[in-house]
């Protein structure tokens, strides 16, 4: 394992990395490290593990190419002393694969074929800049299968194009200049400008590689995959050729001529089209990793929205022909009641259904989903509240329904409400959506709640990763009631995984709640690693141990029990008491084991055990003036909320059915060069309408110059 390249690439120490690796080796997943192994570490955050995480499976990756490779030549008798340590000598895919491209096995080329004719030394003479008659020294190698001088060169000139493109130094050299100044251009293709038409800003488009933003790639990519553009990458042909004649040109004019024209013909041929491919999969690896950034980040943040906590919800998923799904759900999120209402038909049935509900089962909160006829039923539900009195004692909120539909029609909703049809199920999510976003998201494909942009276009299997990733941070660092977390949630737990969250839930239907974390070991094929990797995670509330209920390992009790025997006190008197706390100096249990950091984070979390660290949900009203886009006037000023966050800006809801798009340069008086720098989603801004365009749906919106 090369360290030091890691240490390079990560700007992090090799004994940190080392330390890493090896905790990774040994089963331990990212949120433990990060949370309770601070000392081998160093101290490392999340983001600084997962990159070591990543650089070390890059290297592994490498690694086992770098033995394929090895074992092939070696097959072919063909691996020398000298290209063994060579190939062991380079540590990227790139390199390795320059380095085996002469022995790759290839189907038939044009200079193999001249090869078989028997044309090899003539190319060589020639490579040399040896032969200063080449027309001449052709006629000796005129054969049946070779019946003119002019195909005996035309041989020659295809292997030594074949020899220039396996060149180290001549791809090196073309790598870099690609890598300088390649341009990225597309043309719309013949008789596709009016089907294409939304992509008409690429019809004649040319920027340079190196600065083309992640979004402006992606959606080339997208046009020239659905056949509306052809996209090209290249740098400047003659620079290229003149970099390759300074390698290959010498010996006598007659050489340099033919060796001139093979450079040319390999370039074109060989070399462009093979190092365009792989600039072509750089550009979109990197535009990919930059999207699924975006995604990532805005996922972190829809998963880690304001809960509203444990309270009798009430939550309607809007409609106007077939009605408003009602559903009451308790404050642990079961479902206790089912209705359908007419808000809208003008009788008086809505109205006294919605009242019975709201006194009958004690509701503290109403949830409204945002999307068709959601305004029009928050009007209904404000005025009835007034009515009844109780628009002071009971909140009013708009939830998003982005991705419910999916969850409803879903496997996981069909297993926990066989029972019931898609429409019960979507308002159900919307009600557990406001209590609690995270344990409501999780059961949903991230790719389906609708957040970043051209999510479609990235890699798949990357996003899945990255998205997996996120939402194992998110629920580990919020923390899971291990007596009341479905299974989906479970599943995201530090060193659990979905067989172990079923063998939890199974084990508590049939036994009752948990008592104590210590049970954990008694659940089937739960053993002493996944427990070590869990078990500071999840939570048990009024359990026999006050620790049971905080973010403190187990594997810490023992000196948090000897933090209390030395002040005179039980634990729970400790985590009751703050004037207990202040007695207590960290280092004086310092050990081989503990260090100072690992004490830092048991005191903190003695001081608010079980913590959330989620902000307070917060009401929102949209103006009551607008409701569609034709309500619109140039220099509004609106309440909104950000719904999406991408690399050129963020979509704000302001309650018209059509978000409007903030632009980058529209974000804040200062310069912006990330829009996370200023807005977060789900965050409630105030924005001024600078554009309206009705025809192409467009909302242009700024935050600059708003007090």
């Amino acid at each position: 394992m090369n360290y030091p390249l890691i240490a390079q690439q990560t700007s992090i120490s090799e004994k940190q990395i080392r330390n890493t690796i090896q905790l990774f080796d040994e089963g331990a997943t990212l949120p433990f490290i990060s949370r309770y192994r601070k000392e081998a570490t160093g101290g490392l955050d999340e983001v600084q593990i997962g990159a070591i995480k990543d650089a070390y499976q890059k290297q592994q990756e490498v690694e086992k190419r770098r033995e394929a490779i090895l074992k092939n030549i070696e097959e072919q008798g063909k691996l020398t002393s000298e290209l063994k340590k060579q190939i062991s000598g380079v540590f990227s895919l790139v390199e390795l694969e320059d380095l085996y491209l002469p022995y790759k096995q290839k189907r038939k080329t044009r200079a193999s074929m001249a090869i078989e004719k028997g044309l090899e030394p003539l190319a060589k003479l020639i490579f040399e800049g040896r032969e200063s008659d080449p027309e001449r020294k052709a006629l000796s190698y005129l054969n049946d299968q070779v019946e003119k001088t002019d195909d005996a060169l035309q041989g020659a000139r295809d292997i030594m194009a074949e020899w220039i493109s396996e060149n180290q130094d001549a791809r090196g050299r073309v790598r870099s200049i690609f890598q300088r100044n390649a341009l990225i251009t597309s043309k719309v293709k013949k008789k596709k400008e009016e089907e294409g038409v939304k992509y008409r800003d690429y019809f004649e488009f040319s920027e340079p590689l190196s600065r083309i933003p992640s979004h402006r790639l992606l959606a080339l990519r997208r046009g020239e995959e659905e056949g509306f553009l052809s996209v090209d990458i290249s740098p400047d042909e003659e620079q290229a050729i003149s970099n390759l004649d300074r390698i290959f040109v010498k010996g006598t004019p007659g050489s340099k001529d033919q060796i001139e024209t093979a450079i040319r013909d390999s370039y074109k041929r060989l070399l462009k089209p093979g190092i365009e491919t792989e600039f072509t999969n750089l550009s979109k690896e990197r535009a990919d990793q930059y999207a699924i950034q975006i995604f990532t980040e805005n996922l972190r943040q829809l998963l880690l929205a304001s809960p509203l906590g444990q309270k009798n919800v009430l939550a309607i998923d809007p409609g106007y022909r077939t009605g408003c799904k009602v559903v009451v759900l308790d404050s642990q999120g079961n479902l206790i009641s089912d209705k359908v209402i007419y808000p809208f038909d003008k009788s008086n049935e809505a109205s006294a259904t919605l009242s019975d509900l709201i006194q009958k089962f004690k509701i503290e909160a109403i949830a409204v989903g945002n999307g068709t006829a959601g305004r029009e039923t928050e009007d209904f539900v404000k005025k009835l509240l007034s009515a009844i009195k109780k628009s002071d004692e009971i909140g009013l909120f708009s939830v998003s329904e982005q991705g419910a539909s999916i969850y409803s029609a879903s496997d996981v909703a069909r297993e926990e409400f066989p029972d019931k049809d898609v429409t019960v199920r979507g308002s159900i999510s919307i009600g557990r959506r406001l209590m609690d976003p995270l344990a409501e998201l999780v059961k949903i494909d991230p790719k389906s709640i609708g957040v970043g942009q051209y999510q479609h276009d990235v890699d798949q299997k990357a996003l899945k990763n990255a998205l997996d990733v996120v939402v194992e941070s998110c629920v580990n660092s919020v923390g899971v009631n291990l007596n009341t977390a479905s299974k989906h949630l479970l599943r995201y737990v530090s060193g659990l995984g979905p067989a172990l969250a079923q063998n939890i839930v199974d084990f508590r239907s049939k036994n009752g709640d948990f008592k104590s974390r210590q049970q954990l070991l008694k659940v089937p094929k739960l053993g002493a690693k996944a427990f070590e990797q869990a078990a500071g995670f999840l939570r048990i509330e009024n359990g026999s141990n006050p620790l049971d209920n905080s973010a403190v390992h187990p594997e810490s009790y023992p000196i948090v029990e000897r933090m209390a025997k030395d002040v005179g006190a039980t634990v729970k008197d400790l985590v009751q008491k703050s004037e207990l706390r202040k007695e207590i100096n960290p280092s004086k249990y310092v050990s081989d084991a503990v260090g100072l950091p690992t004490l830092k984070d048991i005191l903190q979390e003695l001081e608010k055990p079980s913590r959330d660290p989620r902000t307070p949900v917060k009401k929102f009203e949209f103006d009551s003036s607008v409701r569609k886009p034709d309500d619109l006037r140039i220099g509004m000023i609106l309440p909104g909320i950000v719904t999406n966050i991408t690399a050129f800006g963020a979509f704000v809801d302001i309650g018209v059915k059509q978000d409007g798009l903030v632009h980058l340069s529209q974000l804040a008086d200062q310069y912006v060069k990330d829009p996370n720098e200023v807005v977060k989603l789900q965050q409630i801004v105030t924005v001024k309408v600078t554009e309206v365009d009705l025809g192409r749906k467009r909302i242009a919106l700024t935050m600059k110059g708003i007090n």
